[in-house]
């Protein structure tokens, strides 16, 4: 695989880095969860549709396919003393948690829905942001376990966004967002003050880059916060290279976290109607069976990165989505919810094989450390496009077979994502045995 930077971090510099984006992600999907939890009680207040509703929650999704692109895209041909992340965090993360504090004190549907719109915006905006300062940093040997540590962070605030619900929203539901709102603004002091991307790495190697085109004659972003006539690096021009590839390899990875993600997203948002139409559960019953697996996808988390960094990142991944596969066929084959329990366990296990390890390969394949940002980027358009998809098409098939074959459906859907991550494993063998001979 590509190597995107030109100097390794020290160990102590690595947990560093990935302490503070661990620490940015934590504050922002903090939001994002008791978001998810709190604002479609909100729109409730205004509107009876759960059809209406459910387009409202799933607007933010809509706007990161199309916003985290172009934003990982800027920030790639950013070049400030600060460097081409922390200016645009130092800005956004506050104004995302100004917007957030607001939502709650919105009196009508008009005003709550752009407060929302807003928020969702900005919170897309610096998502990719934020998550490309670990591989600016970070060696890409290193970066499945510091990757590990970020998802991590991320899984963890399902248990923060649960306690402030439980505590404070009942007695106190507009100082209930002000907590959320607090740790990223927290966050943002504390990455304006400790890191300078301009150190890093990739930033450095980046700027090394600029300066051999402009010697070539090559219109370049400007060193010094100042950009010459024309943007160095288009996302046209990034999605074209990759499209053209004769290797594959990019695209390739880009389709298999499509299709994951409609698996996974799929077995999370129909898994409630299943307990009920299969199980015979309650809706909160059925709405429990998922809490166990956030704890196995946390704990497998740093041995599915350390098992990556030993065999392979692609062979976890593929081994990743067929544990995944398994334990839907196992849910499938024996429909008990405590099957069902352990059966969500064992894939939130596999995914974390898969998960962890596809946006570092990803990463790892860029050809130049100057559009980080913009894979981010398009990892993020395959993750969530599967999110919008994946449930769609897993509903479809439900409707024509019954709720009983759903997990076979998504296990279906799973083998597929398997076989296309084995075949870029085979297309990197034949990549890297073709330079060798070279």
């Amino acid at each position: 695989m590509a190597t995107s930077a030109t100097r390794a971090e020290t160990p102590a510099g690595t947990w560093r880095i990935t302490f503070y984006v661990a620490l940015a992600v934590f504050a922002q999907e903090s939001t994002w969860n008791f978001y998810d939890n709190r604002v479609p009680e909100l729109l409730r207040d205004h509107v009876a549709s759960a059809a209406v509703v459910g387009v409202l929650m799933g607007m933010d999704n809509l706007l990161g396919v199309f916003i985290q692109p172009y934003m990982g895209n800027r920030s790639d041909n950013t070049r400030t003393a600060w460097g081409r992340r922390i200016p645009y965090l130092a800005v956004m993360m506050p104004l995302g948690a100004v917007l957030f504090l607001l939502i709650p004190h919105a009196t009508s549907l008009a005003w709550l829905v752009l407060v929302i719109f807003l928020y969702a915006l900005v919170m897309n905006s610096f998502k990719p942001i934020s998550e490309s300062l670990m591989p600016d940093f970070i060696a890409p040997e290193r970066r499945s376990t510091a990757n590990a540590a970020v998802k991590t962070a991320a899984a963890l605030t399902i248990i923060v966004a649960s306690l402030v619900s439980l505590l404070l929203v009942d007695d106190h539901p507009k100082l209930a967002f002000a907590v959320p709102s607090g740790l990223m603004l927290a966050a943002a002091a504390v990455l304006v003050w400790r890191v300078r991307d301009s150190r890093s790495a990739a930033y450095r190697a980046a700027v090394a880059e600029d300066e051999a085109d402009r010697a070539d004659g090559k219109p370049a972003a400007a060193a010094g916060g100042t950009r010459d006539a024309e943007v160095k690096i288009k996302m046209r021009d990034v999605i074209g290279e990759m499209v053209r590839d004769p290797d594959r390899s990019r695209v390739l990875v880009v389709v298999a976290v499509f299709v994951f993600g409609g698996a996974w997203f799929a077995s999370r948002s129909l898994l409630t109607p299943y307990g009920v139409e299969v199980l015979g559960l309650s809706d909160g019953e059925a709405g429990g069976l998922t809490l166990p697996s956030g704890v196995a996808y946390i704990l497998a988390a740093f041995p599915a990165a350390r098992l990556a960094e030993r065999f392979g990142r692609l062979r976890v991944m593929a081994a990743g989505a067929a544990v995944f596969a398994a334990a839907m066929l196992l849910g499938a084959a024996v429909q008990t919810p405590a099957v069902t329990v352990a059966t969500m366990c064992l894939a939130a296990a596999g995914a974390a094989g898969f998960v962890i390890n596809a946006v570092v390969v990803l990463w790892n394949l860029a050809p130049s450390p100057r559009v980080l940002g913009t894979y981010s980027g398009l990892y993020t358009v395959g993750w969530m496009s599967g999110g919008m998809a994946g449930p769609a098409l897993v509903g479809l098939a439900v409707d024509v077979t019954g709720w009983h074959l759903m997990l076979l459906h998504i296990a279906v859907l799973t083998v597929v994502a398997a076989l296309l991550v084995l075949r870029i494993d085979r297309l990197r063998r034949r990549a890297d045995t073709a330079a060798s001979a070279r």
